[in-house]
């Protein structure tokens, strides 16, 4: 069978539904990936097929557009306490700018299943215009079928432009999200696994192997403003009892003297680095928040723009990390996230439910059979 994957055109959006195309690969199904701009090469990173479908596409551009002629919207947006309100605002566009290759290539390569994440039920659009399944892949932390419900009312008039009078709700639904975080949710369990990366395939870390050690990880989306986080960790890290891996930083700061106890590292998979780690440093978004409860590791989460609020205070409200502004890290908070035993319980009772949870090869022949 064909399975046809469609995601919205950043990385991380595309690697959530990286394992679950890799079970269908695996499984003897042809796969292929529909997205755009940096989520091409997050597919081919991994050796999944893809098509770009929006050649050209700048996604921050678009993002702007969108959000300056209502600046109201763009504070909360920036502020992170907008929720889902501004989704359809800004992902509609992206949507609209990748539709006419997506519909092209479904017609073209016929999928009997459409897969898609929650900010792209474009990828319901072409299901039902093809008449097959479509099933939400909801990996990421805010619930998918909110996601998808922010941005399919902007996408009417796109859907009945090609005959398709309404996009229909998912046949099915895969949650790879620990209930524990967010609630129960409708949908299978699947558990979270961290895609596999592209890149330098690092799998050791530059430290000194005798302290507790820190990855450090910004965001995969580009951002105009400098980043806040990384220089207070590496201004805290003065004096810390840890070892601080900075990967990839952005260049002003990996050309800046670094402490003794603070390194650099290009890509990391995850999968294999985050369980030989004491405490992990991030921006807040989904794929690296669930990364880290994956491998029990407690995390400081920086709130921030978009979700990346939300995100900190759902994991410190678990028990499993630190929602810590950037402006506020300090030495006491690298100790902290290292030397907490609560932090650290809670996580490891969080890596223990996701690892309970049915692995992407099982969830297979259960979608499969929706094409029957």
């Amino acid at each position: 069978m064909r399975a046809l994957f469609v995601a919205s055109p950043m990385v991380g959006h595309v690697l959530p539904l990286v394992p679950l195309a890799l079970a269908f690969r695996d499984a003897g199904h042809d796969v292929l990936v529909a997205t755009a701009e940096d989520g091409v090469g997050a597919a081919r990173g991994v050796g999944v097929a893809v098509r770009d479908v929006a050649p050209g596409l700048d996604v921050q551009r678009t993002l702007l557009r969108a959000l300056l002629p209502h600046p109201i919207r763009m504070r909360h947006v920036l502020a992170g306490d907008d929720g889902t309100a501004s989704l359809g605002c800004t992902f509609a566009p992206l949507a609209e700018r990748m539709t006419e290759r997506t519909v092209a290539l479904a017609d073209a390569w016929r999928p009997g299943l459409v897969l898609h994440e929650g900010l792209a039920p474009l990828g319901a659009l072409v299901a039902a215009r093809l008449g097959v399944p479509a099933v939400l892949v909801d990996a990421l932390v805010f619930d998918g079928r909110e996601l998808s419900s922010a941005v399919t009312p902007r996408l009417a008039g796109l859907a009945r432009r090609y005959g398709v009078d309404a996009i229909p709700g998912p046949a099915d639904a895969v949650v790879a999200v620990p209930a524990s975080l967010v609630g129960r949710r409708r949908g299978r369990p699947m558990r979270y696994v961290p895609a596999p990366r592209g890149g330098d395939g690092h799998t050791s870390l530059p430290t000194s192997g005798t302290r507790p050690v820190v990855l450090v990880s910004r965001s995969t989306v580009a951002d105009p403003r400098p980043d806040r986080m990384t220089p207070r960790v590496v201004a805290a890290a003065r004096g810390a009892e840890v070892d601080v891996v900075l990967v990839r930083p952005a260049r002003r700061v990996a050309r800046r003297p670094l402490p003794a106890n603070v390194t650099v590292t290009g890509w990391v998979p995850f999968a294999d680095v985050l369980p030989r780690v004491a405490g992990m440093v991030h921006h807040g978004g989904a794929g690296s928040v669930l990364s880290a409860l994956a491998a029990g590791v407690p995390q400081v989460v920086v709130p921030g723009a978009g979700d990346r609020t939300v995100h900190a205070r759902l994991v410190a409200a678990r028990g499993a990390g630190l929602a810590v502004p950037a402006r506020e890290i300090t030495t006491a908070t690298l100790e902290r996230v290292v030397g907490d035993p609560v932090l650290r319980r809670n996580a490891q009772e969080v890596a223990a439910e996701i690892a309970a949870m049915p692995p992407p090869a099982d969830l297979v022949e259960p979608l499969v059979a929706l094409a029957r």
